[in-house]
Order: C-alpha cells, then structure tokens, then sequence
C-alpha cells in the first residue's frame, strides 16, 4: 500500500485520511491548528459526524493513521490538499489563500515529481494554475462527494469516483490509491483537471437547484390545496427525475451548496457565460428563509412580539453539528428582530449554537426544556428525535397546542386528531 499525507485536518480531510487509512494506505494528517491536532491525537474529534472516532481510533491503532503539525522526512507517494476554500465576503468567489500557501509549502520542500491531488472544492482553472505555479510537481483533481451524516459510507461506498489529471503517472496512482474500492466494481472516471473540478460544481448546483425547485412547487401546492409530499412521490417514481433532494422545506444549508453555487456564478460570470437558472436557484433560497419566517408569524396570529418560540433544530441537517449557512440562523435572527422570545434546542450543535448565536438566545438541554410553556414549537431540522415527539405531552408542554413543522415529520391528518394546530410546508391544513 501507499504512504499518503493529507494537508488539512477539517471534515473533507479527516473523514478522507481515515478511510484511505481504512482502505490500507499509510496516511499521514497535517494541519497548522495545534490544538486540533493535540485532540486528535487523544481521541476527541473537532466534528461531528456517525462514525468518525471509532474510526480515527480503529486505524490510530493500527498504525495506519496518524497526525502531525509540520511534515516529517519520510516522503509520500502523494499529497492530499484539503484546506479550506471559504467564499469571499463581497463577491463569493472562492478564497484559494490557504490553497496556494498549502502548494507553495510543499514545493519548496517536496522531491521533483511528487504528485500534489486537490480533495478541496475548488474553481474551474484552479488546477492548471497550480500547475504553471509549480511545474516541479505533478497536479491532479480529486474532488469529493461526501455528505454529512453519512461521510464515511459516501467514501467507503461511492457512486463514483472522479479523477482529472493530464499526466499519466498521476492517474496511475490514484487508480492504485482507489483499486480497493474499484476492484469491487466502483466506477471511475477519468477526466482532464477542469472537467473533474467542474464535475463538483455542476453536481451541487444540480442538487442545490432541485431543493430550490421542490419548494417554488410547494408555494404551488399551498396556493391551490395541492399536497408536495405527494407530488413529490409522483415525480420521483419518474426514473429520470428520482426522489432525492425532491423534500420541500426551509432551503438548503451546510458547507457545500451556498459556497458552492456562489463559486459556479463567480466562475461562470467572470467566463461571460451567466449561469441563471443557478443564480435563480440561489436567490429563491435566500428567499425560503424569510417565506418560513412569514409562515411562522402567520401561524402565531400575525405578531411573534413577546411570544416564546422553541426552535428544534439549529444544524443544517441532522447526523451533524453544522450550522454554516443553516436555515435555523436566519430564520432566528429574523425572528429575533420581530420581537420573538427563542428557545432552541439541538441534538448535536448546541457547542457550536453557544458560540454563532445571539446572547438572547436560550439554549436548552432538551426539546421538552425549549417547549415548556413555549407559545409555539418550530421543526427547523429533520432529527429523529423530533420525528417521535409525543403529541400527548407535546400539548402539555406548549401553552398553546401549535406545531409549525418546516419538514413535513407528522401527517396532518394524525396532528389534528391529536388535537395539534399543525402548519406544515406545501400541503392542506387538516381540519
């Protein structure tokens, strides 16, 4: 097997390096937050994510896995670059600083030849820029297709595997790097370098575009008493359409899709192709967070002044602590500047909510905490925690029995037999 190192210790290169560990390799991690990697070395993850530590730990064990802050002599077969790419405060174009330090670094003191692989999401160009920066190493384009609360399975069970170099030795090691997973019939695809960074875009916008379409359709079925789960069944049974990313709700968050679509618009825009059915996916995205905070006050009388909200959910999804770019921050915030009183509560996040939320933000150690004597309850992430809440008690808690539900967990139907003023997104009221 192979001796890889990875530069970068944050959730693309972590979940990569233990699983490339997993896959037999002899993987080093290298990031320059000491305190990260201290942690590490003792065990305690700086994410979350379903997994992840019995991981770290299974192959930290094995010698397969270990972690550093500066590179040791020992000289790898192939570096990883899984630094961090944040868009832009002004024009969202992706911030490469780290990228390039990260490139700069290794070619000063990396043998000639040694083959540099971008895991980062990074602009179409990136590569061939890298390349004539540094034309002693060989560049290639790795991206990744991980999803959160299910990063380890998405590495260790891809639906593909996308390489793009235009040198031949760096194919074949990266084709020896994935044989594990293509011997058991992994597709790869081998492209050129701005294919392959493309690829990671295109996807994601894709995807991002799907949830903006899904919930301009649930709009639709609340205009016309038409009901989005259903429709959505109907068009996901169409094969060339398929069900996922077909939920209606409050938007898409997280790492990759608001970054991500922003960038592709950057790109696009400075190519003098504008990409607008993207750039209208963004813009109605940003518009579902202030549609959910109108549906809210709608649901409370017209006014959430002076009335207490419990919030169940702040992470982006569930299986992880990730709130960047979650609905659940400006959907508050929103809230919050209407004169609401928020409670809020999430399984996982709550380390990260103390530290990006307002101070006048209560925080609870449980759903029942937020609900206590709450005027209303606000389902803003999918958790299973709050699939199975007990209307029984649920009402006991509340000072008044409303549920506003912006992901669909409970039928209509059964909220109202509960006795639950139930609101939920893009179906019928159930009277």
């Amino acid at each position: 097997m192979l001796q890889l190192c990875i530069i970068g210790a944050g959730y693309v290169g972590l979940v990569s390096g233990a699983c490339l560990a997993k896959l037999g390799h002899h993987v080093t991690c290298l990031d320059r937050d000491s305190a990260r990697i201290e942690g590490l070395k003792r065990g305690i993850m700086p994410i979350y994510e379903p997994g992840l530590a019995e991981l770290v730990a299974e192959m930290t064990k094995a010698g397969r896995l270990r972690f550093g802050i500066e590179k040791d002599d020992a000289a790898p077969d192939a570096v990883f670059l899984a630094v961090g790419t944040p868009p832009e405060e002004h024009s969202g174009a992706a911030d490469l600083r780290f990228l390039l330090a990260a490139a700069e670094e290794i070619a000063a003191h990396a043998p000639p030849g040694l083959t540099v692989v971008t895991k980062s999401t990074v602009p179409v160009g990136t590569g061939a820029k890298l390349a004539g920066m540094f034309p002693s190493l060989r560049f290639a384009s790795n991206p990744e297709f991980l999803r959160e609360g299910v990063a380890i399975e998405d590495f260790l069970k891809p639906e593909r595997i996308v390489i793009g170099t235009a040198d031949s030795h760096a194919q074949g090691l990266l084709r020896r790097i994935y044989a594990p997973l293509t011997e058991r019939g992994v597709p790869l695809l081998a492209t050129g370098m701005e294919t392959a960074e493309l690829i990671k875009y295109a996807s994601n916008a894709f995807l991002a575009t799907k949830v903006a379409f899904i919930n301009q359709i649930a709009d639709i079925c609340e205009a016309m008493g038409a009901d989005v789960e259903e429709v959505a069944r109907g068009m996901g049974l169409d094969s060339r359409i398929g069900s996922r990313f077909l939920r209606a709700g409050p938007g898409y968050g997280g790492s990759c899709f608001p970054k991500d679509t922003l960038a592709l618009l950057h790109t696009a825009e400075a190519a003098d192709s504008p990409p607008t059915i993207i750039r209208a996916a963004v813009e109605a995205n940003t518009r579902r967070r202030t549609q959910m905070v109108k549906k809210i006050t709608t649901a409370c009388g017209g006014s959430v002044a002076g009335k207490t909200l419990a919030i169940l959910g702040l992470a982006f999804k569930p299986k992880t602590d990730d709130m960047r770019e979650s609905p659940a921050m400006t959907i508050i915030g929103q809230l919050l500047d209407k004169g609401a009183i928020i409670r809020a509560y999430d399984p996982q996040a709550m380390e990260q909510a103390k530290a990006l939320l307002p101070g006048e933000v209560t925080l609870t150690a449980s759903a029942e905490a937020a609900m206590q004597g709450a005027d209303a309850a606000v389902i803003i992430t999918e958790w299973e925690e709050f699939a199975a809440l007990d209307m029984t008690q649920v009402k006991t808690w509340l000072r008044t029995p409303l549920l506003i539900d912006l992901r669909n967990l409970y039928s209509p139907a059964e909220m109202a037999a509960a006795g639950i003023t139930y609101i939920s997104v893009g179906r019928p009221y159930a009277k």
